[in-house]
């Protein structure tokens, strides 16, 4: 009976670790945002949300659809999505010219991707004061295998991407979610 409450107490703790970790890392993320915001010429690897991060927050996404606000991370790496959106480091930030890519995980930040809808609108923010509006111009499910996301555009585009379906239960798998938002005219 003791085995059997020290493995039902660890798997409650480990259950609870994760979505406490979650909560702090977005805590750690708001606080980095706020410091980059009041110094706006500070370097942004100084905005680390704690000290041993690789990554730090580059955007805040907010919008009608959206339960709050996401802070978009420098990169795309696993261990950046992890803790939020990763802007894929290849292409322009939101709001300048040409195709801004975001990717999150489906079961996470970018859950709220599948409520969205033509013509709904998101607004970024970015560390210079700047911001951007952008509305809904086509969902797209595609097979990453056999698909590629252009990024030359002349005028500035949001490419927002996670994997499909949305309740999946194995995680990964090739096909993906594609929201693609530009400045409403």
């Amino acid at each position: 009976m003791a085995v059997l409450l020290a493995v039902g107490t660890l798997n409650l703790g480990h259950g609870l670790y994760l979505p406490a970790k979650a909560a702090f890392a977005q805590y750690l993320l708001q606080r980095a945002w706020q410091r980059g915001e009041s110094a706006p010429e500070v370097v942004d690897e100084s905005l680390r949300p704690w000290p041993w991060a690789d990554t730090h927050p580059v955007a805040r996404l907010t919008g009608d659809t959206l339960p709050g606000e996401l802070f978009i991370l420098s990169g795309g790496s696993g261990r950046t999505l992890a803790f939020g959106p990763g802007h894929l480091e290849n292409t322009p930030l939101p709001g300048d010219p040409g195709n801004s890519v975001i990717a999150g995980h489906r079961d996470t930040h970018f859950r709220f991707l599948s409520e969205i809808g033509f013509g709904d609108r998101l607004r970024v923010d970015r560390r210079d004061g700047s911001h951007a509006i952008f509305e809904v111009v086509a969902v797209d499910v595609v097979d990453s295998r056999r698909a590629a996301i252009t990024l030359d555009y002349d005028t500035p585009t949001l490419t927002l991407v996670t994997c499909y379906p949305f309740d999946a239960i194995e995680p990964g798998g090739p096909m993906r979610y594609i929201v693609s938002l530009q400045p409403p005219r």
